[in-house]
């Protein structure tokens, strides 16, 4: 991205949400050059290194799904705070940075940007034989979080980078981004798979956007009778189906219900519907993994669990709270100091325990004092929070 923006970070900690603030970041184009990326991979891995060796990868899965942490580690490689391609560059110098000792450290990281995301099943299965666990829930995890905020959450963005890390015992966690092709905004979204997930009801740990805006949200908590609806209905007979479809022309449709008539193409909704009526899906989730069933086929079901069952989808946008550093005058939310202030120490401890040398340290301590600066320029109100 080259234009200007603002960008906005979203976190989740169990079932309870909290915006920190908001940021206005003039962002910058272009790429990293060799010569940084090149620095920015022996960085990564002596942080790598240090965090996993005195913290464990628990550790550091649940740090690079906090957007405070992952921000700050992106400028302590060497970006500033504020430039684009952060997520892109970031994950690409951690998985560049510890290849060929991932079996020693016991921690993986597949995938990438564009066509390298779809090699993450494969880069997955390959380390079988280092792993405890089947590969394949691994794969599932993958490939559902995807489907997840490709499908499942309608907010016009197209994801293009996923990065998938894993430890041996089957630990996971994923940073994923889209991108609207209109606006030439980015949403980033995180995930973390330490504990058990529900991937359809408030799966992320944190969504981190630009800006906000009217979203089909199909795995939000509200939202739980219209997803078992939708998984009834796709378990019907699809000429069933088709004649209550046929029917939304007659009907008052709801108001803001992002699908209209002649959205519905009969003739591929039956040839969709085919499919699930022979499967006939147990739940949501399994009806999101299906081959074939993507955006529209979930827009039309929701469609129709509303007008049939009543059971009304949710359009609260995912994105919570603000994309790294607070906001002015503590507008809407102010940032979350104690959690900032952590997030730096670390990386800080991080930083001065790694075996790089002092006019590297000095070079990430430096960029670390920058970023620690830039909420100290607005003015803050007191904390609030608020629940998902």
């Amino acid at each position: 991205m080259t234009s200007a923006g603002r960008y906005e970070t979203v976190g989740r900690k169990g079932n309870q949400g909290m915006k920190t603030g908001t940021a206005h970041l003039p962002l910058h184009g272009g790429k990293a050059p060799p010569w940084l990326f090149q620095r920015m991979k022996r960085l990564a891995r002596e942080i790598v290194v240090i965090v996993l060796a005195d913290f464990g990868s628990i550790e550091l899965m649940k740090r690079l799904s906090d957007p405070f942490w992952f921000q700050a580690l992106g400028c302590v490689l060497g970006f500033d705070w504020h430039s684009s391609g952060l997520t892109t560059t970031v994950c690409g110098a951690l998985k560049e940075g510890i290849r060929g000792m991932e079996h020693e450290l016991g921690f993986f990281i597949a995938g990438g940007k564009g066509r390298v995301s779809r090699q993450t099943p494969d880069e997955i299965r390959s380390r079988e034989k280092f792993l405890t666990v089947d590969p394949e829930s691994l794969v599932y995890a993958s490939k559902t979080a995807a489907k997840v905020d490709s499908a499942a959450v309608q907010d016009g963005y197209r994801l293009y980078h996923h990065v998938f890390i894993f430890n041996r015992e089957g630990k996971w966690g994923i940073i994923q981004q889209g991108m609207n092709e209109q606006t030439r905004y980015a949403r980033r979204y995180h995930w973390l798979g330490i504990e058990p997930v529900a991937f359809v009801c408030e799966p992320h740990q944190a969504v981190c956007c630009d800006r906000k805006g009217r979203v089909l949200n199909l795995v939000a908590r509200e939202g739980e009778r219209n997803r078992a609806a939708a998984a009834q209905l796709a378990a019907e007979h699809p000429d069933r189906v088709l004649r209550e479809a046929g029917k939304i022309d007659l009907l008052h449709l709801p108001a803001g219900h992002p699908v209209s008539s002649d959205q519905i193409n009969p003739k591929y909704l039956y040839k969709i519907l085919t499919a699930t009526y022979e499967r006939r899906p147990e739940n949501f989730e399994a009806l999101l993994g299906m081959p074939g069933v993507g955006p529209k086929t979930l827009r039309a079901l929701s469609l129709l669990a509303e007008i049939i069952y009543g059971a009304k989808p949710s359009f609260r946008d995912p994105a919570r709270f603000s994309y790294a550093h607070g906001g002015k005058d503590g507008h809407p939310y102010p940032v979350d100091r104690d959690v900032y202030d952590r997030s730096i120490h670390f990386l800080r401890e991080a930083v001065n325990a790694s075996r790089i040398g002092a006019s590297e340290k000095k070079d990430a301590f430096r960029r670390l004092s920058a970023f620690h600066a830039v909420p100290s320029t607005f003015e803050m109100k007191s904390e609030r929070r608020i629940r998902c």
